[in-house]
């Protein structure tokens, strides 16, 4: 494995906020204080959608690719999420089973917050409840722009939003972690064409590839790029 790699980050897919980071600290504590730490190691299946909404996890170290399994057998990623991501919120409200798989990235620990504690809690933290709500809102909307963009952006655009996106707001050179085939899955494409855009974007030195890693030398230009 190559140096570059280790020196890269396993960074999130999606803009919008995690519901866990909008909640009060004093509600964040209190449902830590009765989690379940799990661990888990490459390629670990987490949950599967059909499951019971039992609770909703928090990632503390690693990272976790969500998708589904198709009928081929075949995990389509839709998302890459990391250290203080939570996922599974959704199916706790509705009351209804997982609609997607989840999949350990590499050795990951987890803690499971239990949904009965969660609502319960609730209730005691207004605050948490108006800013649940805000973030929900901030998810339907970059959920909306991602389907726009899918409709009017060229493939180097979006996968150049992708990846602006993941650096985050670093002013420095970023280096991602993650290969040409998880690429494809979070861009709904083929692993050739994911490595077309790739290659347009190296053309125009938007983006390095390395083993395993890509490099951005500028967040600003590769997002001004992929709004052009």
């Amino acid at each position: 494995m190559s140096s570059s790699l280790h020196s890269a980050r396993t960074r999130r897919s999606l803009a919008a906020p995690m519901l866990f980071a909008s909640l009060d600290r004093g509600l964040q504590a209190h449902l830590l204080r009765g989690a379940i730490l799990r661990r888990f190691t490459d390629g670990q299946i987490i949950q599967q959608r059909g499951e019971a909404a039992d609770g909703f996890w928090l990632i503390e170290e690693g990272a976790v690719t969500i998708g589904q399994f198709g009928p081929d057998g075949q995990f389509r990623a839709v998302a890459l999420l990391g250290p203080g991501d939570s996922y599974g919120e959704l199916a706790v409200f509705a009351r209804r089973p997982r609609i997607v798989d989840a999949i350990s990235r590499g050795n990951s620990s987890l803690r499971l917050i239990g949904a009965k504690a969660f609502l319960d809690a609730l209730g005691n933290y207004p605050a948490s409840m108006r800013a649940l709500l805000a973030a929900l809102s901030e998810q339907l909307q970059d959920t909306l722009g991602q389907l726009a963009g899918l409709r009017r952006g060229t493939n180097p655009k979006r996968l150049a939003g992708l990846l602006a996106n993941m650096a985050g707001n670093e002013e420095d050179a970023a280096q991602i972690a993650i290969t040409q085939q998880e690429l494809a899955d979070l861009l709904g494409v083929t692993r050739a064409t994911a490595n077309a855009a790739l290659r347009e974007l190296q053309k125009r030195k938007l983006v390095t590839r390395g083993y395993g890693c890509i490099a951005i030398p500028d967040r600003a230009a590769l997002a001004l790029f992929a709004l052009e």
